[in-house]
Formats: structure tokens, C-alpha cells, sequence
């Protein structure tokens, strides 16, 4: 099963990195850089690989951004990581999405 600890990742569009960390399922990330002024993200890896997480965001301008994602690992032919995140925010601005975390080598 994939191993997240030390992994970093970059959504699409975003320059904002997020450093993952894993003790056994449970997973968790530090985010920062570009737009988001700190962000963190913690949750379990399910016996599948995916990632269920919830998340909070400070973005540059001072909004906090709350909510949850379920990721879902795919390895690329060249053995880089590419998470398909299905997420919902909650505050400040409900809404839902899908977006990709791609691994920062």
C-alpha cells in the first residue's frame, strides 16, 4: 500500500505545497506557500489507499477555509503520485468539487 510520509503535493494551478506525513492510517499535511498562508490537513487512509481528511485553510487575504476531501492515489508510468480529490467546503463559501494533487519530485 502506497506511503505517504514525506510525499509532497501541488494542486493544479496552485503554487501552495502540502508536505504529507503518515504514522500507520493516520495521515496529515502541513500546507503553505503562494495563496495559502497556512493550511493543515489530517484524516485516515482507508484499507483501499484513499484518503478521507478534513482541512483548514488561511488564504493570503485573511479568509479561512474549512471543509473536507476524500483523495484517491493514482502512480503514474513514471512513479509520481496523482491524487483525485473529490472535496466540500463548508465555510466561507459552501460548495463541492473535484480537483488533482500531483507529487512535487
Amino acid at each position: 500500500m502506497l506511503d505517504f510520509d514525506g510525499r509532497r503535493f501541488r494542486a493544479e494551478g496552485s503554487t501552495a505545497v502540502a508536505v504529507y506525513r503518515q504514522e500507520g492510517d493516520l495521515v496529515w499535511a502541513e500546507v503553505s506557500g503562494g495563496e495559502v498562508l497556512r493550511g493543515s490537513v489530517t484524516g485516515l487512509r482507508d484499507d483501499t489507499g484513499t484518503l478521507h481528511m478534513g482541512y483548514t485553510i488561511v488564504l493570503a487575504g485573511g479568509e479561512l477555509v474549512c471543509g473536507r476531501t476524500v483523495n484517491t492515489p493514482e502512480v503514474a508510468a513514471d512513479g509520481r503520485v496523482r491524487m483525485r480529490e473529490v472535496w466540500q467546503r463548508y465555510h466561507p463559501r459552501p460548495e463541492s468539487g473535484t480537483s488533482y494533487l500531483d507529487e512535487v519530485v
